[in-house]
């Protein structure tokens, strides 16, 4: 219900002071599984994400925000819960492949999910290497991946920064990935790498970004699929 209030408070503000241009929308379906796969700029992404599809959409949020202590705590977890998010460890190793199951069920329940590849925000405004679990989750569930490209979005609240800009922002949605030609290939390393590359590529066509083929570090280095 949060979620769907947003829609019809904070959507049309956004649209109404940054008027931002979205191409591609028709590509993303109006029912069934389907997967975002976007560049990751500014924490601002979440809000442009959101006027991709009037269907909800599902991200990770890190596991700290559902278990914090105190009023402030409680009040954040009772937020990303209301929002339906996905819990997300990012200590690394199986932590984070077990945190891809609730990620799994949104998706096998018909749902929208949305995930950042990347990992975290890029430092520079360049697209980093892709993070497997992607691939993991478009080759298990079987769902199409769209590719999402933002633009404009670290300008608007650059990294470091609390107060939001006034700035051009674009959004393109490019055409679906059908990866269940693979299927059943799921735990094969080369399979995963070349189907996370293939996501990346498509959204680095989408965006224009230089790419650098390495893992973006997140303050000082990281391991995990969320968002920070």
């Amino acid at each position: 219900m949060l979620y769907k209030t947003l829609q019809w408070t904070a959507a049309p503000t956004i649209k109404l002071i940054y008027r931002p241009w979205i191409d591609g929308k028709e590509n993303i379906p109006e029912d069934g599984p389907v997967i975002l796969a976007s560049n990751h700029l500014s924490v601002a992404d979440h809000y442009f994400l959101g006027l991709t599809t009037k269907r909800h959409i599902a991200t990770m949020a890190k596991i700290e925000y559902f278990t914090g202590a105190g009023l402030k705590g409680k009040l954040i977890s009772s937020t990303v819960k209301a929002l339906g998010q996905v819990a997300v460890d990012r200590s690394g190793g199986r932590k984070s492949a077990a945190s891809l199951e609730p990620s799994l069920e949104v998706l096998e329940e018909g749902r929208v999910f949305a995930i950042f590849p990347e990992g975290t925000r890029s430092p520079d405004g360049r697209l980093y290497r892709g993070k497997p679990g992607v691939a993991r989750l478009a080759l298990t569930s079987g769902a199409p991946v769209i590719p999402i490209g933002l633009i404009g979005t670290e300008k608007v609240l650059p990294i470091g920064e609390s107060r939001p800009r006034v700035a051009p922002v674009g959004v393109r949605v490019g055409k679906p990935l059908d990866f269940t030609r693979y299927k059943g290939m799921e735990n094969d390393r080369v399979v995963i790498r070349a189907v996370t590359d293939e996501v990346m590529d498509a959204i680095r066509r989408l965006t224009g970004q230089e790419y650098v083929d390495k893992y973006a570090k997140r303050n000082g280095a990281g391991k995990g699929e969320g968002d920070d």
